[in-house]
């Protein structure tokens, strides 16, 4: 009876070695992708909060991760200040971040208070950045039954006039307890009340109308300008 001969089966050490290569290729060009850090922010909407801070605020300054950041946790790191509405960050191409701040609008300094007051009734104090804030002073009390009522009307306060009240005073008399008068920093002074309020958006037209002269704009009763003499 003959022998049966068995071949033994040569493994190609070349084509293992190729294939183990490209493996170890793909596996560490896949490391080195993940560990791309970000290339550029772009920060959005913002007027007076400086880049530097909304960067160290949200824990990116030094350009961290861009796959493993989460972008949640930066998002609520940014709205813990009291200065940032709401906070979105969104990862684009080409390794960026894309960061959109809803600032807090500050509408006047309350003197009772000695805060700044913002349009969702929140305040702050003066400090570095508040202190840049262009805003009229809310010279006296103002009763709580009326105090929400009034930021509501402030914030619906163009900026091009708002930018154009220098101090604000309430002042009720017999006739109206939600009587308030406007200093403007061109010296007119503004009747108005918060059913009204909306009123003093017009401030611009009427200046045209009355010819550079100075005096007071009765928009509480009447909707009339009495000159000075």
């Amino acid at each position: 009876m003959g022998k049966k001969i068995v071949e033994k089966k040569r493994i190609k050490i070349g084509n293992f070695l190729l294939v183990l290569v490209l493996l170890l290729a793909l596996f560490f060009g896949l490391y080195f992708f993940l560990q791309t850090p970000v290339q550029n922010i772009v920060i959005l909407n913002t007027s007076y909060l400086k880049d530097d801070m909304i960067l160290e605020l949200g824990g990116i300054k030094d350009y961290p991760n861009f796959f493993f950041t989460n972008s949640y946790k930066v998002q609520k790191k940014l709205e813990t200040s009291p200065y940032i509405q709401k906070a979105k960050l969104r990862k684009k191409y080409k390794f960026l971040f894309e960061l959109e701040i809803q600032e807090e609008k500050p509408l006047f300094f309350d003197l009772n208070q000695n805060k700044y007051v913002f349009q969702d009734k929140t305040s702050v104090l003066e400090d570095s950045i508040s202190q840049e804030f262009l805003v009229p002073r809310l010279l006296n009390y103002v009763p709580d039954t009326k105090y929400s009522k009034f930021v509501e009307c402030m914030d619906g306060v163009e900026a091009n006039v708002l930018s154009k009240i220098s101090d604000i005073e309430y002042k009720p008399n017999d006739y109206d307890k939600d009587r308030f008068l406007l200093y403007m920093d061109d010296g007119n002074m503004v009747f108005v009340t918060l059913t009204k309020f909306k009123l003093i958006n017009h401030y611009n037209e009427v200046l045209t109308q009355v010819e550079n002269h100075k005096g007071i704009l009765y928009l509480d009763n009447g909707n009339h300008f009495q000159i000075k003499e």
